[in-house]
């Protein structure tokens, strides 16, 4: 099992001897126990890494060991405390409110799903931690971007057992 490392302070990621530029919440980072919902804040903490979404009409499928599927139009991800799906993937329309997964800005042609406030989700402790793509932004609303480049290259070694550590 090998781990990818986030330093926040340095806005790098490490992983397989690389060293890559990051993004990380606007807010900067806090402890997973103190994330809320729409802090902006990228919670610490080392997580499991779930499963991989692509976007098939912005990129073939991937060549990795991780569990995968193809974003569809309609794809979300709930990030309404009200909702019995919290923190979960949805489906569009949806009656709470939802994050939508296919974009334009190119954020999440590819979304690493991480471990995070999901076993079971906790409403109100933060949905939607990612690992995806840097858009136009300088920053994210919690989540680690990278490069579209540098992600396809780690979901090419990343395996099931792998972690992810947001220090």
């Amino acid at each position: 099992m090998s781990a990818i490392r986030v330093d926040t302070a340095a806005r790098t990621l490490m992983a397989f001897g690389e060293t890559i530029p990051c993004l990380i919440g606007k807010a900067g980072a806090t402890a997973a126990a103190d994330k809320r919902e729409g802090d902006a804040m990228t919670p610490r903490g080392t997580y499991a890494i779930r499963a991989l979404l692509v976007r098939p009409d912005k990129l073939a499928a991937p060549n990795t060991r991780l569990p995968w599927r193809r974003l569809h139009e309609s794809d979300g991800w709930s990030d309404d405390v009200r909702d019995p799906a919290y923190n979960r993937p949805v489906q569009h329309p949806h009656r709470f409110s939802a994050e939508h997964l296919w974009r334009d800005d190119g954020l999440y042609d590819l979304i690493v799903i991480l471990g995070h406030n999901d076993t079971p989700p906790v409403p109100g402790m933060g949905s939607a931690i990612f690992l995806h793509c840097k858009a136009e932004r300088p920053y994210t609303q919690g989540c680690v971007a990278v490069s579209r480049e540098a992600l396809l290259a780690l979901v090419e070694q990343l395996s099931p057992t792998d972690t992810i550590e947001i220090a």
